[in-house]
């Protein structure tokens, strides 16, 4: 199998009218405060970013957590039956320009939330019609059970990334490496 490095949203072209400074470490002193005395820990990196002067390198520990949520922001579809993989793919636009490994986890997990939502749509919508000629009845604790699935494989996934920040859904992963 031969590496290659992933480009998952990241252009090669910077945009037009900003220069491009490349990525930056956060500048810190051992006790996270300045000169003053006050805790000014990643401030002027953010700024710096916000104001279009380059993108601020991730650390491992904060491309962690991100993928993490990402894979975990299909938990929002208990409550909202849609907004998982819109949470995903808002952390695939924010992440996308700093880290490609939370771009990558970020955009399988809303292709993997959006896959299952279109596979349960469909399921249920079966059911309900099969239940007015009383073969739905029987399809019901099926459509149950295949409706936890997906949450126990995203908090599985989550887990995964956490202690070993890498996860890749079975067809999905392969799906968007090829796209």
């Amino acid at each position: 199998m031969e590496s290659r490095e992933q480009n998952y949203g990241l252009s090669a072209q910077p945009e037009p009218g900003r220069e491009s400074v490349g990525p930056r470490a956060v500048e810190e002193d051992h006790a996270g405060q300045d000169q003053t005395g006050q805790d000014q820990t990643g401030y002027r990196a953010i700024e710096d970013e916000a104001a279009g002067r380059g993108s601020v390198a991730m650390g491992t520990r904060e491309e962690r957590t991100w993928s993490v949520l990402s894979h975990l922001s299909g938990f929002l579809n208990i409550f909202t039956l849609f907004l998982g993989p819109v949470a995903a793919l808002i952390v695939w636009l924010i992440y996308r320009d700093r880290s490609s490994k939370v771009a990558f986890n970020a955009l399988q997990s809303a292709a993997y939330q959006g896959a299952w939502l279109a596979i349960l749509g469909i399921g249920w919508a079966l059911t309900i019609l099969l239940t007015f000629v009383l073969i739905g009845f029987l399809l019901i604790p099926a459509m149950m059970i295949l409706t936890v699935v997906p949450f126990a494989h995203m908090g599985y996934a989550a887990y995964k990334v956490s202690k070993e920040g890498e996860y890749r859904y079975p067809i999905v992963a392969d799906l968007i490496e090829n796209r």
